[in-house]
């Protein structure tokens, strides 16, 4: 097995000489090997030497025993059940003569109190904080993302109609019904992480159960530098626009980073400053005092309440003197409300949105708005972008996996009737050499925020991140 991959080679080696390349890449073998060797000897209940049979036998065993219903009904603590799971298991192997040690006796009660009262067998992949995301279509096709790779987990329900309970038991959890009448949920777990639920047959080959995994720790904007997913001098020059209240739109693809880089944003906001946060799903962790958290709601037959929606939200904000607000995903008709709110005294406002690259940002800002009945020219919607937007910092993922900030770009105004863009900063890629390869390198300009930047005495930091940084090669 090769432990260290050809690109991390290249580029110890070019980085160190001989004899610490050759130390460092030994250094990285060894860790990986006991990686592969803690996992492989992980207790993934899927890769239990108990026969399949036996596990059955004790879940039916248990079942007979215990009222799953009085449990959940009562609220009974996880360990005291899980306890007397044990002591049931310990009976049913005295019983039937099997030769089961305490470790597998253990193992197979926390597999059945999953079932019982848990997610499934999902559970020990929301516990591995290696996952980043879980994709189950079907009860035995789950992959997972682990380090920006998509993998095909060991993992499996025993059957379509043990997905469907634990899909259901998810659903209920956050309030939702899930049903033949209502056969999707998209919604929020407690952790803060998304989850998306389609029902059989909705989804042909099984219900298929999206998780997105809520990070424990808030990264910071230098915690993304030392990955790698932009440079030091990017990193100034965000925090400057931050701090100076310049209006950033976040963009980029799906699963780029785009809350993740929203939420390191937060960290150069004021403490005296009132923020509003608006979203579908609340993932944001903006640590300010002074936050008002709002989320939607859909509408639900069952309570017959009506949609509260992200406009309405954005409507409602403004009344509620806020300094910023913040907008977890600008997807409809509230992206002219939030143009709005930038252009009208609530400087610093942010936002993310998905698109392909900071052009395909305006346009997609556009596109929006025309698409929520606002009968405006295209000139008019134009100008208002121009006037409210200050930068766009767009993140994308690499065929590699990773994530990376590959522009930082400022709205300049209009050139006839067309947007005008700068780029300030940019990854450029390099040719002929390691896979997705390349440097970050800015562009030496005419700031048109530079007023902003010398208000709150960030314009000399800001060019000094830009002068100090690679300038780009001629192509």
């Amino acid at each position: 097995m090769k432990f260290a991959g050809r690109a991390e080679r290249e580029e110890i080696t070019e980085t160190l000489s001989p004899e610490e390349a050759k130390a460092e890449i030994a250094r990285i073998q060894a860790g990986k090997r006991v990686k592969e060797d803690q996992k492989s000897s992980s207790s993934e209940k899927d890769m239990l030497s108990i026969p399949p049979e036996v596990l059955n036998n004790m879940r039916e065993f248990v079942m007979a025993r215990i009222d799953s219903s009085v449990i959940n009904e009562r609220d009974l603590p996880r360990s005291l059940v899980l306890t007397q799971i044990e002591d049931v298991i310990s009976e049913a192997a005295d019983q039937q003569r099997l030769e089961l040690n305490g470790a597998e006796q253990a193992l197979i009660a926390s597999t059945i109190i999953d079932d019982m009262i848990g997610n499934g067998p999902l559970e020990i992949l929301l516990e591995d904080e290696e996952v980043t995301e879980i994709m189950v279509n079907g009860p035995d096709r789950i992959y997972v993302e682990e380090a920006g790779k998509t993998l095909l987990s060991k993992v499996r329900f025993r059957d379509e109609a043990h997905l469907q309970t634990v899909a259901k038991r998810i659903a209920r959890s956050v309030g939702r019904t899930l049903d033949e009448q209502r056969p999707y949920v998209d919604a929020r777990l407690e952790d803060g992480s998304r989850v998306n639920i389609v029902l059989h047959p909705i989804a042909l080959d099984g219900t298929s159960v999206s998780i997105r995994k809520f990070p424990k720790d808030t990264l910071a904007l230098r915690d993304l530098q030392r990955f790698g997913a932009l440079s030091a001098e990017m990193a100034t020059f965000i925090e400057c626009i931050a701090a100076s209240r310049c209006n950033v739109l976040v963009s980029g693809g799906t699963s780029s980073g785009k809350t993740t880089l929203l939420n390191t944003l937060g960290e150069f906001i004021r403490p005296t400053e009132r923020v509003v946060t608006i979203e579908d799903s609340a993932e944001l962790k903006i640590n300010v005092g002074n936050l008002v958290r709002l989320e939607t709601r859909p509408a639900t037959s069952e309570s017959g309440s009506v949609p509260v929606t992200q406009q309405n939200l954005v409507a409602n904000s403004l009344r509620m003197r806020p300094d910023r607000i913040i907008l977890g995903e600008v997807r409809s008709a509230e992206a002219f409300d939030l143009l709005q709110a930038m252009s009208t005294g609530h400087d610093g406002s942010m936002g993310t949105l998905h698109s392909n690259n900071p052009r395909d940002t305006c346009s997609r800002l556009q596109n929006m708005i025309l698409q929520g009945g606002f009968d405006l020219p295209t000139p008019v919607i134009r100008s208002q972008i121009v006037s409210a937007v200050d930068f766009i910092v767009h993140a994308a993922r690499g065929a590699d996996g990773k994530r990376r900030v590959t522009n930082i770009t400022e709205i300049t105004g209009m050139e006839g009737e067309t947007i005008a863009l700068q780029d300030v900063f940019f990854f450029q890629r390099s040719t002929g050499k390691r896979f997705n390869a390349g440097e970050y390198v800015a562009n030496v300009v005419n700031l048109r925020s530079a007023a902003k930047l010398r208000e709150y005495g960030f314009y000399d930091r800001a060019m000094d991140a830009i002068l100090s940084s690679p300038r780009p090669e001629e192509s």
